[in-house]
Parts: structure tokens; C-alpha cells; sequence
């Protein structure tokens, strides 16, 4: 039986729920309250450039069969490129290559003793296990100080979970996160021709050839359960009503929607912790890495006033951007962190002295453009037994989904996921599953 869908958001996870939905037969109309598709993983385009640039730096991995999947279902495998990036780590005052076994064997913070042997056994042991069920009962934290040792935790792996949560959380995150994290990434690392702004226009053109309506710009207010069943959305043409809706963008945003949902389940939603994100893009006359680095990790501690400094055109040539050399300054953040409310050209300011640091030669002149993009929602934050916390797709409102980053635990955020949640509740929404 063919239904009327709304689907809320129009990212890489809802265009793919969309795929399905409008295969199965059904009409599919998307909502998007911004111009564009993708999501956090749209972009943007200067007139110069022959491709667009990410507003949050993405790539995936070669591992990421979900989103390649996908792309090969849709006949675009020939426009996936996997060029050859380096990432490099912080270790007193200089970077040191390390996204290989033998950089990692080279590396001189772990010295040729036992530090070196146990970060090699856990390292081995997290990539061969799947039993992440039983790693959910500790923190990561505990855990690698109990396994690997406090040294390696400390140099290895502390920055990373500092970083990435922030005092507050990084000694509470549960050791699954780490572990998929591992499992799942690759050091080759991916992208489509023309940018993820390319990969995403392209599936919407797609979408629409097959009947799926589009409405870009259209903001959904309040859902509403319908007495005979199926959903009603207050949208900027009034009332309309469908069968069932998908929402696909944060629980939090879905609890303020979705008010008549159970309270306990309203409280479920606003009980999940996430990070966000704070992305400034830089557009310079120069190279920046005179070694050609593509992804800097660097520990909060060693005083930068950020956490991963990307030079997207030592992935990709800078002559598909008319030349110009691009670099990303990242971090995440807690929603209510200043980095949120400074200005473009205050957060500049914090973070101009620590470029010297990458180049002494650098120069405030190098700068031609600058861009800053901010969201609250980028990072869950899976605790301890998190499992438990995970909301299901089918919420209790008959007719109404969800499908986030924060019900792919115990994976990762990012597109490959996206596709992988977005495609399992097309499914549960067609009662095939």
C-alpha cells in the first residue's frame, strides 16, 4: 500500500531513507529549513573553484560500505577518489607522522619498551574482538589505563578523548566508542569528485527524477499526531498531513517538536549528551604544512587553541579550488562554550598566534577568505552501558520516526552511518524489518 511520507532533513541519512521510501512505491516529500542539501555534510563554493569545500571537513573511509554501497547502487562508483593523506601527531614541540604500523613503530613518545608492545596488543586485540557489548561496561578511560597502561593512555589516547568531550565527559565516555572507532576507520581515505556539495545534489536530482518532492528553505514546526492515525506538520504553507514523517536531525530538536510525545520518552530524548562543533575554513595564498600534512591531532594540553588543525588541499589539489590553499581550524565544543558566540573575526584572533606554530613562515597576509560554521549537534556522547539510552526508530507516536547519529552506537558519527540508519528506518517504515 503506497503512503504519503514527510521526511525532516535533508541529509546524506534522510536522502537515503528517501531512496528506499520512494523505490517501495510510496510518495516521499523531504523538508529541509536550509537552501541546500547534505546536511552537515553540504558545502560551499567560491565562483572561482571547480569544486566545493565541506563546511565540516569530511572523507570517508575505505571501509565505509554503507555510503560506497550506496554509491554503487546508483551507478557513481567511477566518481569516488581515494588519494593519499598524511596525519601526523603532536609529541614535544614537533609532529611525527602516524597513520601507519611502521610511523607508529617509529614513533618516539612510546620509546622501544613495553609502552610500545602493550599500545601494539591493544591495538590488535580492539581491531580482532567484536564484543563491544562487554567493552560498554567501562570507560575508556579505565579500561586503557587497566590494559595499556598509564603511560601509553596518556600520551596516546587521553588527548584524543579530551578533545573530542572535553573535560566534562572524557573520563566518562565508555569504551565501545573507542573501539568502533578503531575498528571500523582505515588510514586511506575518500572523497567524490567535485566535494560531498557534488555527491549531495547530485543523489537530490536523483531523488527527484524518481517523484520525491524537495522543499529547501522550509522549516517544519510542530508534529502533531493525527486522531485516525499518521502525523500532521505545521510547515510555512500551513497544515499538511502524512502517513508517517521520519525526522532525522537531533533528539533534542525532535523532543520540541514532537511535544505530545510520553513524557518518559521526551526525557529519554533530552537525557542524550552530544558535542558540538566549531569549524573555521581558510582560504590562503601558501601551503601552510611546508610538509605536506594533511591532519594534525593536537592535545589540548600542549596550549592551541583548538583541536585539529586539516589542510584540505594537501588531500586534494588546490587546483580544483582556482589554486588557492584551504585549511580547516576544528573543534568540539559544549553548545554553551564562547567559541559559540564570538564573532568570525574575534575567533580569529584566538587562533592566528598558534599558526606559526605550523609554519614559522606564516603570515596574516596569506589570508584571503575565511569562513566559520557552527552546529550544537556534531558528537554524541555514549556513556556507560549506553546501549540501554539508544531510542528506537518507531517512537511511541504511531506513524512517527527517528533516525540520528545518536542511534548508530555503538559506530561513529558521519556519513557512512547516516546512510546505514537512514536506510534501516525505510525499512521499518515498510514493515520489512
Amino acid at each position: 500500500m503506497s503512503r504519503n511520507v514527510a521526511i525532516i532533513g535533508a541529509g546524506i541519512g534522510g536522502l537515503s531513507a528517501a531512496y528506499d521510501l520512494a523505490q517501495g512505491g510510496h510518495a516521499v516529500t523531504v523538508f529541509e529549513a536550509s537552501p541546500q542539501v547534505g546536511g552537515l555534510a553540504s558545502g560551499f563554493k567560491e565562483p572561482r573553484w571547480d569544486w566545493s569545500v565541506e563546511k565540516y571537513y569530511h572523507h570517508w573511509f575505505a571501509s565505509d560500505r554503507h555510503i560506497l554501497g550506496l554509491i554503487e547502487e546508483l551507478g557513481w562508483s567511477d566518481q569516488v577518489i581515494f588519494p593519499r593523506p598524511y596525519t601526523v601527531m603532536y609529541h614535544e614541540g614537533k609532529f611525527y607522522p602516524f597513520d601507519s604500523i611502521l610511523q607508529a613503530i617509529l614513533f618516539p613518545g612510546l620509546g622501544w619498551g613495553i609502552n610500545k608492545a602493550r599500545f601494539g596488543l591493544v591495538g590488535l586485540f580492539l581491531k580482532s574482538t567484536n564484543n563491544w557489548r562487554a567493552l560498554e561496561k567501562h570507560t575508556v578511560d579505565a579500561w586503557m589505563r587497566r590494559w595499556a597502561g598509564d603511560r601509553v593512555y596518556e600520551l596516546m589516547w587521553q588527548p584524543l578523548m579530551i578533545g573530542k568531550f572535553g573535560e566534562r565527559y572524557a573520563k566518562e565516555v565508555n569504551m565501545a566508542w573507542m573501539w568502533a572507532r578503531l575498528k571500523a576507520r582505515t588510514t586511506r581515505l575518500g572523497t567524490f569528485r567535485g566535494g560531498f556539495q557534488a555527491f549531495a545534489d547530485r543523489f537530490a536530482g536523483r531523488l527527484q527524477e524518481m517523484g520525491v518532492q524537495l522543499r529547501l528553505s522550509t522549516p517544519v514546526g510542530r508534529l502533531t499526531p493525527n486522531t485516525d492515525g499518521g502525523v500532521t506538520l505545521e510547515t510555512p504553507a500551513g497544515l499538511e498531513h502524512f502517513d508517517q514523517c521520519l525526522v532525522t536531525t537531533s533528539p533534542a530538536l525532535l523532543a520540541r517538536m514532537a511535544p505530545d510525545l510520553p513524557p518518559n520518552y521526551l526525557q529519554g530524548l533530552l537525557n542524550l549528551k552530544s558535542m558540538g562543533a566549531v569549524v573555521m575554513a581558510l582560504s590562503l595564498k601558501h601551503r601552510l604544512s611546508e610538509q605536506g600534512y594533511y591532519w594534525y591531532n593536537i592535545p589540548k594540553a600542549a596550549g592551541f587553541p583548538f583541536l585539529a588543525l586539516v589542510e584540505h588541499t594537501n588531500f586534494l589539489s588546490p587546483e580544483y579550488f582556482g589554486g588557492d590553499h584551504i585549511v580547516y581550524i576544528g573543534d568540539y565544543l559544549e553548545p554553551d562554550h564562547e567559541y559559540f558566540r564570538l564573532s568570525l573575526e574575534e575567533l580569529l584572533e584566538r587562533y592566528l598566534p598558534a599558526l606559526p606554530r605550523f609554519n614559522p613562515q606564516f603570515r596574516r597576509e596569506w589570508i584571503q577568505q575565511t569562513w566559520l560554521f557552527r552546529t550544537p549537534y556534531a558528537q554524541p556522547v555514549p556513556l556507560v552501558n549506553h546501549s540501554k539510552n539508544i531510542p528506537p526508530i518507531q517512537t511511541p507516536i504511531p506513524g512517527l520516526y527517528l533516525a540520528c547519529m545518536s542511534q548508530v552506537y555503538p559506530w561513529d558519527r558521519g556519513t557512512n552511518f547516516a546512510v546505514e540508519i537512514g536506510r534501516r528506518a525505510a525499512r521499518q517504515m515498510m514493515g520489512e524489518e
